[in-house]
C-alpha cells in the first residue's frame, strides 16, 4: 500500500501555496492567462531543473510519462511546448524573483548557526559575480563582446549556511562596482571580495556607514605607509601597514586610513596583498577571511554543474531569466534538505540522488536520511493471490 506521494510531490509541497498565489496576483503573473497556471509553469520549470531536461520537449514528455503522479503534484496536465514557451516568454520573470526571496526565508531558519570557524560576532559575506556565456546568434539581445554574448550573475553570499543574500541578474557588460553600490548592508558587516569591486568611493562610503570589507590591493596602487604593525615571526603574514593612498583624486575619494597586509600563498608561495579597513582583528584572521571568500566560487560552481544555468530551453531575455531564477529556487531547496538531513551529503550526490528517485514513492525525510533502504515493492509470498501462487508453484515444479 503507498502511504506517501512521490519525492517531488514533497519537494513542491514545501512551498507556501496561499503565499504562492499571493505572489502570482501582487505581479499580476496570471492576467490573461487560459487553463495553464503559474504553479504548472513553477513545477514544469522546477522539473526542468532537478530532472535535467534539456529543452521543452524533455520537460513536456518527462511529466506526460508521469502523468499519473502529476496530481499529487497541483498539476492537472502536462504542459505543452508551445504553453510552455509561451508562459516562460510572457510571464514576468519579476515573480520568480520574489519566489526566490520567499524561500530564502524559510530557508534561513533551518540553516546552521553561526560558522565556528572565526570567533568574531560579525555578518560575514562574499561578494562576487559569474558570466554565463551566451550563443550571439540565439541571444542577441544579449550583448558582451563582439562575437559573444553573456549575462552576469551577481551574487552576495551569507557564511551563516552559505545562503545567497542579494541576486541581481544583468548583462554581460554591467560593471561590478555598479551593482556594489546597490548593496544595503547593515553596520558592522565584513565583505570579502576579489580585486574587480577596487573603487575608492565605495570604500569611503562603506567606510562611513561601518560597513567593513577584505579585498585585494591593486597593483599600481599608490599609497604612502603611516604606520609598521608587528608580526609574528612564523605565519604567513610578512607585513602588517596602515595606509593612506596617495593620488590627489584617490586621496579625494578615499580620505580614510587603511590597512595593507601581506600574506604569502602557503601552496604557490607568492605573496597577496589585502587591503581593509578593519583595524581590530589580528592580520592572519583577515588572511582567513579572505580565503574563506572561497566558498563563493564553490557556490557557483555547484549552481553551474548541477543545475540548468548553462544551456536553456528559451531565448528570449523574460524565459532566460526565469530559468536561472528557478534554479536557483531549486538551489535553495537542495541546501535546505542538506541542512535537514542527518547523512553527510555532498551537493552532487544528492542533487543525483534526487534525480533519479524524483517519482519515487517513499517519505522524503525517511529517504534523505537512508536513500538506499527502498521498501520491498511486492507484498510478501503469504499476501500474493491465490492463482498467482498456484502457477508459481507449477513451474517450480
Amino acid at each position: 500500500m503507498v502511504r506517501h506521494a512521490s519525492l517531488f510531490s514533497q519537494l513542491v509541497a514545501l512551498f507556501n501555496r496561499l503565499r504562492f498565489a499571493e505572489l502570482v496576483y501582487r505581479h499580476q503573473a496570471e492576467r490573461y492567462a487560459k487553463g495553464f497556471s503559474c504553479w504548472d509553469q513553477f513545477v514544469a520549470m522546477l522539473f526542468c531543473q532537478i530532472a535535467q531536461a534539456k529543452s521543452l520537449r524533455e520537460i513536456s514528455g518527462g511529466l506526460k510519462s508521469c502523468l499519473g503522479k502529476l496530481r499529487h503534484l497541483g498539476v492537472k496536465a502536462a504542459p505543452s511546448k508551445s504553453t510552455l514557451s509561451y508562459a516562460n516568454a510572457h510571464r514576468p520573470w519579476q515573480f520568480f524573483q520574489a519566489l526566490f526571496y520567499e524561500t530564502l526565508q524559510w530557508c534561513h531558519l533551518a540553516a546552521p548557526g553561526k560558522i565556528k570557524k572565526f570567533r568574531f560576532k560579525n555578518k560575514l559575506l562574499s561578494l562576487d559575480s559569474s558570466v554565463i556565456s551566451l550563443c550571439l546568434t540565439l541571444f542577441p539581445w544579449a550583448k558582451f563582446r563582439r562575437t559573444k554574448g553573456a549575462v552576469k550573475l551577481h551574487l552576495l553570499l551569507d557564511h551563516d549556511g552559505y545562503l545567497p543574500s542579494f541576486v541581481c541578474i544583468s548583462d554581460g557588460k554591467k560593471h561590478d562596482v555598479h551593482i556594489a553600490r546597490l548593496l544595503s548592508v547593515a553596520p558592522g558587516s565584513i565583505i570579502a571580495m576579489d580585486r574587480g569591486y577596487n573603487d575608492y568611493r565605495l570604500f569611503a562610503n562603506w567606510t562611513r556607514n561601518g560597513v567593513f570589507f577584505v579585498t585585494r590591493l591593486k597593483d599600481n596602487a599608490d599609497y604612502l605607509v603611516v604606520d609598521q604593525h608587528p608580526v609574528a615571526t612564523r605565519g604567513h603574514i610578512v607585513c602588517d601597514e596602515t595606509i593612506y593612498f596617495a593620488a590627489p583624486a584617490a586621496q579625494k575619494n578615499c580620505p580614510f586610513p587603511l590597512r595593507r597586509i601581506v600574506a604569502t600563498d602557503p601552496d604557490s608561495g607568492k605573496p597577496i596583498v589585502l587591503l581593509t579597513n578593519q583595524f581590530e582583528f589580528a592580520a592572519s584572521t583577515i588572511g582567513a577571511i579572505y580565503k574563506d571568500r572561497w566558498q563563493i566560487e564553490l557556490f557557483f560552481k555547484a549552481l553551474k554543474q548541477n543545475l540548468k544555468v548553462k544551456t536553456f530551453v528559451g531565448t528570449s531575455e523574460n524565459a532566460l531569466y526565469i530559468q536561472i531564477w528557478t534554479a536557483l529556487i531549486a538551489m535553495l531547496l537542495i541546501k535546505f534538505l542538506k541542512f535537514k538531513a542527518i547523512l553527510n551529503w555532498s551537493l552532487s550526490n544528492l542533487v543525483a540522488f534526487l534525480r533519479w528517485n524524483l517519482f519515487t514513492y517513499r517519505d522524503l525525510w525517511d529517504w534523505l536520511n537512508r536513500p538506499e533502504d527502498t521498501p520491498p515493492l511486492e507484498p510478501p509470498p503469504s499476501q500474493l493471490p491465490l492463482p498467482l501462487r498456484g502457477l508459481g508453484q507449477q513451474l517450480l515444479t
